[in-house]
């Protein structure tokens, strides 16, 4: 007998063969029945991890969001996915304290991970997956008297993570593609970066004190294959939150290693770096993603304070060419369309006068 599941997973055409209106007749073929099975996401993820996820640091955080989710899930077996379920998840996950944006990665994880099974024939059905609307949170960058003494606490513990730190705040690349370079990545006055979340290679030009930092000291042995490939994320991270515990910063939970990039990007901007720049410089997908620093742009809202200051009564009487926005195109630029105007006037006013006199 044919179940519902896999009537559902064929379409009309499989079932009916043949269909005359003449004899009445109906052949059915049920050659492409399967049988449903259900798995456990867990499952789905060892079955399709590696054609999903590229080997790195991103692949392991997968890993560990899937294995969160087959535990709230209970180890639970389905061949369709439901809406309640995914919203009991998303509920749960709230409950421990995730904000929208964790929950964002996490789904999405969850939703592509889903999309390929659905795709494969493992389950037959999918949920919507909702964007959670996530909050602009303030972004934290590194004064510079923060930036000195931060370093220098590195610098006591480790010179290549103190290297490491100056490559990572000048250049705002990430952690894992600052410890992925190999030396065939610096060429001349540039680097280039190829291993990045985006997938997308970019080239950046070095700065004089990057130039001096990628220098290795002059020591006996084999050269390592890059200029940091001698220190792991776990190895920087634990320097980097002993240095940062002794300069006081140790109850600031914003002062991670990305906050170099944040600082990276926060400097170019107030330097005067166009948005478009930052995002090419800082290998962003989307514009959406560099707007965060656009507010640090504060010499583009400078001409607002002139006209804000100017009295109402001065900035009335003197007309567009008084704006501090002037355009060219509403803007005079010589005295001759004035002029004109001024002697049009006169001629509109002179017939007025030689009616008067008439009177």
């Amino acid at each position: 007998m044919m179940t519902t599941e896999a009537i559902q997973e064929e379409t009309p055409s499989d079932h009916f063969s043949m269909f005359s209106s003449q004899s009445a007749k109906i052949k059915y073929s049920f050659n492409k029945i399967r049988e449903v099975k259900s798995y456990r996401v867990g499952e789905l993820f060892s079955a399709y991890r590696d054609i999903l996820w590229d080997d790195g640091r991103h692949k392991y955080n997968v890993s560990s969001f899937i294995g969160e989710i087959d535990e709230i899930l209970l180890g639970e077996r389905f061949s369709a996915f439901d809406q309640s379920t995914l919203d009991n998840l998303i509920g749960t996950l709230r409950q421990r304290g995730n904000s929208n944006a964790t929950i964002n990665r996490k789904m999405a994880a969850l939703s592509k991970l889903l999309r390929k099974a659905h795709k494969m024939g493992d389950i037959h059905s999918l949920p919507e997956f909702r964007r959670q609307k996530e909050r602009a949170g303030r972004i934290r960058f590194l004064e510079k008297d923060e930036e000195t003494r931060l370093f220098a606490a590195i610098r006591s513990r480790s010179e290549d993570a103190y290297r490491l730190s100056v490559f990572l705040v000048d250049t705002g690349c990430r952690l894992g593609e600052a410890l992925g370079l190999i030396w065939n990545d610096i060429q001349e006055h540039r680097v280039s970066f190829w291993i990045t979340k985006s997938g997308s290679s970019r080239t950046i030009p070095m700065t004089a004190r990057v130039k001096e930092v990628i220098k290795l000291p002059v020591t006996e042995g084999r050269r390592p294959k890059g200029p940091f490939t001698k220190l792991s994320q776990a190895q920087y991270r634990a320097i980097w939150n002993d240095a940062k515990a002794e300069v006081g910063l140790g109850a600031d939970e914003q002062v991670v290693p990305h906050i170099l990039r944040h600082t990276c990007a926060s400097r170019l901007v107030q330097g005067g770096i166009d948005i478009r720049r930052v995002q090419m410089w800082l290998g962003h997908q989307t514009l959406s993603m560099t707007m965060r620093y656009a507010h640090l742009a504060t010499n583009d809202l400078d001409g607002c304070v002139v006209v804000l200051e100017t009295p109402r009564s001065e900035g009335m009487g003197g007309g567009t060419e008084n704006s501090a926005f002037s355009s060219p195109l509403t803007t005079p630029t010589s005295a001759g369309p004035r002029q004109k105007s001024e002697a049009g006037t006169a001629k509109a006013t002179k017939p007025a006068g030689k009616s008067s006199k008439a009177k």
